[in-house]
């Protein structure tokens, strides 16, 4: 199978070489673990490969993603100007709707609705779309009526339009919706937040349990947040750990 890079070299070793090409991958995890950055890291380097991208975005504003970016050494707006980058404006979108809604004492539309005619309006030409973050109108719905709508801009971005879909999703809706939408995704990637037992400091983790196609190892493998990214660590092993710790308490340095 032909994989898409995904903009970060040590996961595309996990994944022989980088997203399956014309298929969907979910991201999942809590807030402030870094699921936005890996999809800036994907766009970015599809962009740099020549693939045509749209970033649909529904918590923050072009302009925030930008910076964002720029933070971590990953320039869009070239890309932007060349108008092979579009970062869709749900965001906005979705706060007109809302106060629409209360100025009329009604129920704000349907935040899917929007999402949906965004992903009809993708051009046939795209490669490459990131939806950030479809947990946004996970509330207020039914489970099947969630996956519905998942399958169906799934299908309609993979099976129609050929393109490599990223899914980020927030832990929290993906909890409320049962997880149904790791079973809509061809492959799911979950990062998580905890304590490492051994250092008592809290650590990033990254952790592949499904890539159809894919040959996976389900271990653990702490990542970084750095002024140039992502950058996943080695995994180690219980005897590797347990030699860190020894050499933090005389004071020495791991290697």
């Amino acid at each position: 199978m032909e994989r898409v890079p995904t903009g970060i070299a040590e996961l595309d070793l996990k994944l022989s070489g980088g997203y399956p090409r014309g298929k969907a991958v979910l991201i999942i995890g809590v807030s402030g673990v870094g699921k936005t950055i890996f999809g800036l890291h994907f766009v970015h380097r599809s962009c740099a490969d020549g693939l045509k991208c749209v970033h649909i975005a529904t918590e923050e504003s072009p302009e925030d993603l930008l910076v964002q970016a720029g933070m971590l050494g990953l320039d869009l707006e070239q890309y932007i100007d060349c108008e092979q980058l579009v970062i869709k404006r749900v965001l906005e979108t979705r706060m007109r709707n809302i106060g629409q809604a209360a100025d009329f004492g009604s129920r704000s539309p349907a935040t899917d609705m929007d999402i949906i005619k965004q992903v009809r309006l993708v051009p046939d030409d795209v490669d490459v779309v990131v939806i950030d973050n479809i947990g946004v109108f996970a509330l207020d719905m039914s489970i099947k009526e969630f996956r519905d709508r998942i399958d169906m801009i799934n299908y309609t971005l993979t099976t129609g339009k050929g393109c490599t879909v990223l899914f980020i999703m927030d832990e929290t809706a993906y909890e409320l919706t049962h997880e149904v939408s790791k079973y809509s995704s061809y492959g799911s990637i979950k990062l998580l937040m905890k304590e490492n037992p051994y250092t008592e400091m809290i650590e990033r983790y990254i952790t592949i349990p499904k890539m159809r196609s894919t040959k996976l190892s389900l271990e653990l493998s702490v990542f970084d947040i750095t002024s140039e990214g992502i950058r996943i660590r080695r995994s180690k092993t219980m005897n590797e750990y347990r030699r860190t710790i020894r050499s933090m308490k005389m004071g020495g340095i791991d290697t």
